[in-house]
């Protein structure tokens, strides 16, 4: 028997096992950078608007915006049965720009074909650690479209909104539309969101 027939064992089963080592070691590794990936993995329902990082329900679809836009971020707001859908936008315009809060909500009640009182429209205004909200909600015909150009009207539609920020604050606006019975049946998830940038 040759000296290399002699060793051929032994060099064989060294270089198993370091196979064996490298493929434990390599499962290890896998193993490691899957559980890490669970606890670090970008969580997709959290969304920045300025300084301040919101949450928003998983089965809210967000809405890719054609840039440039005004709209910071756009959501899709579908039914329990999937037939409809309401849309939520947040925009932010500026430290003093964009209206006063009582511009804003005339603004947005005067997007209704009926004057503001057969809207049945409601102003609620809290406080969220330190930062003012103010709601509105109003039910009606809806003129969907941009300010000054063409609109199409929508009946038994829902406004939801909400202005974000203290009297000298970048105010963040954020308006949700649809048909009513969604928008109603979304408020507390949409006072949820909002509310999940402020704590």
């Amino acid at each position: 028997m040759t000296l290399w027939s002699k060793s051929w064992p032994r060099f064989t089963i060294r270089i198993m096992k370091t196979n064996i080592l490298r493929l434990f070691t390599g499962i290890l590794f896998a193993a490691a950078l899957n559980w890490g990936g669970s606890a670090q993995a970008a969580d997709t329902t959290t969304f920045k608007v300025g300084d301040k990082t919101f949450t928003r329900p998983a089965a809210w679809q967000s809405v890719t915006m054609a840039a440039p836009s005004i709209r910071l971020a756009d959501f899709k707001v579908p039914s329990a049965d999937g037939k409809t859908n309401a849309e939520i936008v947040f925009f932010q315009f500026g430290t003093g720009a964009g209206g006063s809060v009582d511009a804003n909500i005339d603004r947005w009640l005067g997007q209704f074909a009926e004057p503001k009182d057969k809207l049945n429209s409601k102003v609620e205004k809290v406080t969220v650690g330190k930062t003012a909200v103010t709601y509105v909600s109003a039910q009606g015909t809806y003129n969907s479209g941009m300010p000054g150009g063409p609109t199409t009207p929508m009946p038994d539609s829902g406004l939801l909104g909400a202005i974000v920020g203290n009297p000298d604050d970048n105010l963040i606006f954020v308006r949700m539309t649809g048909p009513k019975t969604l928008v109603s049946a979304t408020t507390t998830d949409f006072k949820n969101m909002v509310e999940s940038g402020l704590k």
